[in-house]
């Protein structure tokens, strides 16, 4: 077992960005919060067949990864190195999903 913060981090603020990045050019405004973040990204692409379910959830997920890191303790404060790896790949696979949906969007400009 690791420590979830130092394999998980990038790919949380990678993913985080990416998913701001997209929001910007859909939307035109920029959320801040997670929250608001992730629920904005979620209107955004309800429809799109382009984004994976498991990708669709993903900024939910990575943000439970570094709720740990951050705050508990104890034996639930640890992250498998399966779960971390799951994680760091899922984060680049997002962030391409988003540099491909943002270079759709973008295209006609």
């Amino acid at each position: 077992m690791v420590s979830a913060k130092q394999p998980v981090v990038p790919p949380i603020l990678r993913g985080f960005h990416a998913a701001q990045a997209l929001i910007f050019e859909r939307a035109g405004k920029v959320p801040k919060s997670h929250h608001g973040v992730h629920t904005e990204f979620l209107r955004l692409t309800k429809d799109d067949q382009r984004v994976d379910p498991d990708l669709r959830i993903f900024l939910s997920q990575i943000y439970n990864l570094k709720s740990i890191a951050d705050y508990e303790t104890g034996p639930g404060s640890k992250v498998t190195i399966e779960r971390a790896t799951l994680a760091v790949v899922d984060g680049h696979r997002f962030v391409r999903l988003m540099t491909t949906l943002i270079e759709a969007e973008t295209e006609g400009l």
